[in-house]
Protein backbone atom coordinates (compact mmCIF):
# COMPACT_ATOMS: atom_id res chain seq x y z
CA UNK A 1 0.00 0.00 0.00
CA UNK A 2 1.44 3.37 -0.61
CA UNK A 3 2.14 5.81 1.75
CA UNK A 4 -0.62 8.44 0.26
CA UNK A 5 -3.18 5.37 0.77
CA UNK A 6 -2.04 4.32 4.23
CA UNK A 7 -2.74 8.31 5.40
CA UNK A 8 -5.53 8.03 3.65
CA UNK A 9 -6.79 4.84 5.55
CA UNK A 10 -5.94 6.82 9.10
CA UNK A 11 -7.85 9.92 7.88
CA UNK A 12 -11.28 8.41 7.37
CA UNK A 13 -10.76 6.18 10.67
CA UNK A 14 -10.21 8.98 12.60
CA UNK A 15 -11.44 12.34 11.47
CA UNK A 16 -14.36 13.52 9.47
CA UNK A 17 -12.42 13.86 6.46
CA UNK A 18 -13.49 12.27 3.45
CA UNK A 19 -11.83 12.33 0.31
CA UNK A 20 -13.09 11.67 -3.30
CA UNK A 21 -12.40 8.12 -5.21
CA UNK A 22 -11.32 10.79 -7.56
CA UNK A 23 -9.17 13.08 -6.30
CA UNK A 24 -5.93 12.18 -7.82
CA UNK A 25 -7.94 13.12 -11.26
CA UNK A 26 -6.36 16.26 -12.36
CA UNK A 27 -9.86 17.44 -14.13
CA UNK A 28 -10.65 17.63 -10.33
CA UNK A 29 -8.59 20.80 -10.02
CA UNK A 30 -10.55 22.71 -12.98
CA UNK A 31 -13.79 23.54 -12.88
CA UNK A 32 -16.51 24.09 -16.08
CA UNK A 33 -17.63 21.62 -18.97
CA UNK A 34 -13.81 21.80 -20.84
CA UNK A 35 -11.36 19.38 -20.78
CA UNK A 36 -8.28 20.60 -18.89
CA UNK A 37 -5.27 21.18 -21.54
CA UNK A 38 -2.14 20.25 -19.06
CA UNK A 39 -2.95 16.85 -18.28
CA UNK A 40 0.24 14.01 -18.62
CA UNK A 41 0.55 12.66 -22.32
CA UNK A 42 0.25 9.22 -23.09
CA UNK A 43 2.82 8.22 -25.72
CA UNK A 44 2.29 4.84 -27.73
CA UNK A 45 5.42 5.70 -29.61
CA UNK A 46 8.94 5.68 -27.20
CA UNK A 47 10.55 7.58 -29.27
CA UNK A 48 8.30 10.62 -29.19
CA UNK A 49 7.96 9.97 -26.28
CA UNK A 50 11.41 10.53 -25.25
CA UNK A 51 11.51 13.76 -27.17
CA UNK A 52 8.97 15.12 -25.01
CA UNK A 53 10.96 14.41 -22.02
CA UNK A 54 14.23 16.15 -23.81
CA UNK A 55 12.01 18.67 -24.42
CA UNK A 56 10.61 19.08 -20.84
CA UNK A 57 14.07 18.87 -19.18
CA UNK A 58 15.82 21.57 -21.08
CA UNK A 59 12.60 23.74 -20.68
CA UNK A 60 13.42 23.13 -16.73
CA UNK A 61 16.55 24.09 -17.05
CA UNK A 62 15.72 27.16 -18.51
CA UNK A 63 13.24 27.38 -15.93
CA UNK A 64 16.11 26.74 -13.15
CA UNK A 65 18.54 29.03 -14.69
CA UNK A 66 15.63 32.23 -15.11
CA UNK A 67 15.70 32.02 -11.11
CA UNK A 68 18.84 31.61 -10.47
CA UNK A 69 19.78 28.29 -9.74
CA UNK A 70 22.60 27.41 -11.31
CA UNK A 71 25.82 27.60 -9.16
CA UNK A 72 29.18 27.05 -11.12
CA UNK A 73 29.51 23.48 -12.12
CA UNK A 74 27.15 21.66 -9.61
CA UNK A 75 23.46 21.09 -9.69
CA UNK A 76 22.13 18.46 -12.44
CA UNK A 77 19.39 16.87 -13.42
CA UNK A 78 18.64 13.14 -15.12
CA UNK A 79 15.58 11.64 -16.55
CA UNK A 80 15.30 7.78 -17.16
CA UNK A 81 15.39 7.03 -20.56
CA UNK A 82 11.99 5.51 -22.04
CA UNK A 83 13.54 3.77 -24.78
CA UNK A 84 16.42 1.72 -22.83
CA UNK A 85 15.41 2.37 -19.25
CA UNK A 86 18.54 1.55 -18.03
CA UNK A 87 19.78 4.61 -19.16
CA UNK A 88 18.93 8.46 -18.95
CA UNK A 89 19.50 11.67 -19.79
CA UNK A 90 21.33 14.38 -17.96
CA UNK A 91 23.10 17.79 -18.38
CA UNK A 92 26.73 18.48 -19.64
CA UNK A 93 29.05 20.10 -17.63
CA UNK A 94 30.17 23.58 -18.03
CA UNK A 95 26.82 24.40 -19.56
CA UNK A 96 24.75 27.20 -17.72
CA UNK A 97 21.37 26.03 -17.37
CA UNK A 98 20.09 29.27 -18.65
CA UNK A 99 21.73 28.22 -22.17
CA UNK A 100 20.87 24.66 -22.18
CA UNK A 101 19.06 22.99 -25.71
CA UNK A 102 17.77 19.53 -26.12
CA UNK A 103 20.51 18.80 -28.17
CA UNK A 104 23.04 19.81 -25.63
CA UNK A 105 21.51 16.75 -23.24
CA UNK A 106 23.83 13.30 -22.32
CA UNK A 107 22.74 10.05 -22.73
CA UNK A 108 24.84 7.56 -20.84
CA UNK A 109 24.54 4.26 -19.30
CA UNK A 110 24.46 2.64 -15.85
CA UNK A 111 28.35 2.71 -16.34
CA UNK A 112 28.50 5.92 -17.00
CA UNK A 113 29.41 5.77 -20.79
CA UNK A 114 29.13 8.15 -22.92
CA UNK A 115 26.02 6.99 -25.52
CA UNK A 116 26.53 7.89 -29.24
CA UNK A 117 22.66 8.94 -29.62
CA UNK A 118 23.29 12.27 -27.22
CA UNK A 119 25.32 15.11 -26.91
CA UNK A 120 29.53 14.12 -26.53
CA UNK A 121 29.99 15.80 -23.63
CA UNK A 122 31.45 15.20 -20.21
CA UNK A 123 29.29 14.90 -17.20
CA UNK A 124 29.29 16.11 -13.89
CA UNK A 125 31.04 13.37 -11.51
CA UNK A 126 29.23 13.83 -8.60
CA UNK A 127 25.95 14.27 -10.72
CA UNK A 128 26.52 10.72 -12.09
CA UNK A 129 26.96 9.43 -8.42
CA UNK A 130 24.16 10.46 -7.26
CA UNK A 131 21.45 10.13 -10.00
CA UNK A 132 22.63 6.69 -11.02
CA UNK A 133 22.56 4.98 -7.36
CA UNK A 134 18.92 7.16 -7.57
CA UNK A 135 17.80 5.32 -10.56
CA UNK A 136 18.99 2.22 -9.72
CA UNK A 137 17.30 2.42 -5.92
CA UNK A 138 14.26 3.60 -7.13
CA UNK A 139 12.42 2.11 -10.30
CA UNK A 140 9.91 4.31 -9.68
CA UNK A 141 11.73 7.66 -10.10
CA UNK A 142 12.26 8.70 -13.40
CA UNK A 143 13.47 11.84 -12.65
CA UNK A 144 16.11 13.70 -10.34
CA UNK A 145 16.83 17.51 -9.78
CA UNK A 146 19.45 18.43 -7.60
CA UNK A 147 21.08 22.29 -7.16
CA UNK A 148 22.96 24.39 -4.39
CA UNK A 149 20.46 26.87 -4.16
CA UNK A 150 20.62 29.97 -1.88
CA UNK A 151 17.50 29.26 0.01
CA UNK A 152 17.73 25.66 0.02
CA UNK A 153 21.70 25.85 1.23
CA UNK A 154 20.50 28.23 4.09
CA UNK A 155 17.80 25.89 5.70
CA UNK A 156 19.77 23.08 4.90
CA UNK A 157 22.69 23.90 7.41
CA UNK A 158 19.88 23.07 10.25
CA UNK A 159 19.67 19.82 8.88
CA UNK A 160 15.72 19.86 9.86
CA UNK A 161 12.76 19.15 7.96
CA UNK A 162 10.36 21.34 7.10
CA UNK A 163 7.31 22.59 9.09
CA UNK A 164 3.76 22.69 7.84
CA UNK A 165 3.25 26.41 7.70
CA UNK A 166 1.01 26.94 4.69
CA UNK A 167 -0.82 25.26 2.21
CA UNK A 168 2.09 24.87 -0.34
CA UNK A 169 4.61 22.97 2.56
CA UNK A 170 1.89 20.24 2.89
CA UNK A 171 3.03 18.99 -0.48
CA UNK A 172 6.02 17.73 1.36
CA UNK A 173 4.63 16.48 4.27
CA UNK A 174 5.51 13.11 5.29
CA UNK A 175 6.99 13.05 2.32
CA UNK A 176 10.49 14.70 2.83
CA UNK A 177 13.82 13.51 4.47
CA UNK A 178 16.56 15.12 5.83
CA UNK A 179 20.43 13.69 4.87
CA UNK A 180 22.50 14.51 7.72
CA UNK A 181 25.59 13.25 6.73
CA UNK A 182 27.72 15.41 4.71
CA UNK A 183 30.38 13.55 3.26
CA UNK A 184 32.10 16.03 0.71
CA UNK A 185 31.70 15.91 -2.74
CA UNK A 186 29.95 12.68 -4.15
CA UNK A 187 33.03 11.43 -6.08
CA UNK A 188 32.69 7.68 -4.77
CA UNK A 189 29.75 5.02 -5.77
CA UNK A 190 29.05 4.53 -2.16
CA UNK A 191 28.24 8.15 -0.77
CA UNK A 192 25.48 8.10 -3.82
CA UNK A 193 24.18 4.99 -2.42
CA UNK A 194 23.85 6.29 1.23
CA UNK A 195 21.57 9.31 -0.41
CA UNK A 196 19.59 7.08 -2.08
CA UNK A 197 19.14 4.79 1.04
CA UNK A 198 18.38 8.24 3.23
CA UNK A 199 16.00 9.55 0.31
CA UNK A 200 13.86 6.37 0.77
CA UNK A 201 10.51 6.51 -0.61
CA UNK A 202 10.05 9.93 0.01
CA UNK A 203 9.89 12.89 -3.10
CA UNK A 204 12.57 15.09 -1.35
CA UNK A 205 15.34 15.83 0.59
CA UNK A 206 17.50 18.24 1.99
CA UNK A 207 21.05 17.67 2.18
CA UNK A 208 22.35 19.08 5.21
CA UNK A 209 25.61 21.68 4.13
CA UNK A 210 24.82 20.80 0.54
CA UNK A 211 21.52 21.32 -1.34
CA UNK A 212 17.88 19.84 -2.33
CA UNK A 213 16.86 16.91 -4.02
CA UNK A 214 13.53 16.64 -5.49
CA UNK A 215 12.97 13.39 -7.81
CA UNK A 216 9.47 12.28 -9.38
CA UNK A 217 7.53 9.52 -12.50
CA UNK A 218 8.36 13.44 -14.80
CA UNK A 219 10.59 15.74 -14.98
CA UNK A 220 8.08 17.96 -14.62
CA UNK A 221 6.88 16.56 -11.41
CA UNK A 222 10.48 16.87 -10.40
CA UNK A 223 11.40 20.14 -11.61
CA UNK A 224 7.88 21.77 -9.94
CA UNK A 225 8.99 20.12 -6.44
CA UNK A 226 11.98 21.38 -6.75
CA UNK A 227 11.17 24.87 -7.43
CA UNK A 228 8.47 24.89 -4.46
CA UNK A 229 11.16 23.01 -2.07
CA UNK A 230 13.48 26.19 -2.66
CA UNK A 231 10.57 28.71 -2.13
CA UNK A 232 9.43 26.78 0.91
CA UNK A 233 12.98 27.04 1.90
CA UNK A 234 12.69 31.14 1.95
CA UNK A 235 9.74 31.30 3.37
CA UNK A 236 10.57 28.85 6.32
CA UNK A 237 13.72 31.53 7.08
CA UNK A 238 11.53 34.07 6.60
CA UNK A 239 9.30 33.07 9.40
CA UNK A 240 11.98 31.76 11.89
CA UNK A 241 13.21 35.38 11.56
CA UNK A 242 10.21 36.97 12.06
CA UNK A 243 9.11 34.54 14.72
CA UNK A 244 12.53 34.79 16.55
CA UNK A 245 12.60 38.97 16.38
CA UNK A 246 9.02 39.71 17.23
CA UNK A 247 8.23 36.91 19.78
CA UNK A 248 5.47 35.37 17.41
CA UNK A 249 4.31 31.35 17.59
CA UNK A 250 4.08 29.16 14.18
CA UNK A 251 0.76 28.15 13.44
CA UNK A 252 1.61 24.67 12.25
CA UNK A 253 -1.26 23.01 10.23
CA UNK A 254 -2.55 20.02 11.90
CA UNK A 255 -2.10 16.30 10.89
CA UNK A 256 -5.68 15.67 9.39
CA UNK A 257 -5.47 18.74 7.66
CA UNK A 258 -2.08 18.46 6.36
CA UNK A 259 -2.68 14.99 5.17
CA UNK A 260 -6.02 15.83 3.45
CA UNK A 261 -3.84 18.77 1.76
CA UNK A 262 -1.12 16.23 0.87
CA UNK A 263 -3.63 13.76 -0.66
CA UNK A 264 -5.52 16.06 -3.06
CA UNK A 265 -2.23 17.84 -4.31
CA UNK A 266 0.95 15.61 -4.52
CA UNK A 267 0.04 13.49 -7.02
CA UNK A 268 2.56 12.91 -10.06
CA UNK A 269 -0.33 14.16 -12.43
CA UNK A 270 -0.95 16.83 -10.15
CA UNK A 271 2.34 18.12 -10.01
CA UNK A 272 3.27 17.39 -14.01
CA UNK A 273 -0.24 19.53 -14.74
CA UNK A 274 1.33 22.46 -12.20
CA UNK A 275 4.67 22.82 -14.25
CA UNK A 276 3.22 23.45 -17.50
CA UNK A 277 2.23 26.97 -17.09
CA UNK A 278 6.14 27.48 -16.09
CA UNK A 279 7.03 25.83 -19.05
CA UNK A 280 5.05 27.38 -21.59
CA UNK A 281 5.98 30.63 -20.23
CA UNK A 282 9.66 29.77 -20.89
CA UNK A 283 8.23 28.59 -24.54
CA UNK A 284 7.06 31.96 -25.37
CA UNK A 285 9.89 33.64 -23.56
CA UNK A 286 12.38 32.32 -25.47
CA UNK A 287 10.47 31.30 -28.95
CA UNK A 288 11.16 28.03 -28.40
CA UNK A 289 14.97 28.23 -28.96
CA UNK A 290 15.76 25.81 -26.33
CA UNK A 291 13.95 22.99 -28.37
CA UNK A 292 16.46 22.94 -30.17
Amino acid sequence: MLAAERRQDKMTANSEVVVSEKSHKVHNLAFGNLSFSNERPVFEDKMLERQHIKEHMAGAFRIFGRRGYNEGPAGHMSVRDPVDKHTFWINPLGVHFSAIKVSDLVHVDADGQILSDGNQSPINAAGFRIHGELHKARPDVNAACHAHTVYGKAWAAFGKKLDMINQDACIFYNCHAVYDNFGGVVFEGEEGKRLAQALGNNKAMILQNHGLLTVGETIDEAGYLFDLLERTCQVQLQVEMVAKACGFDKKIIGEDEAAFTYYNTSHPAELYSAFQSDYNLEVDLTGKQFLQ
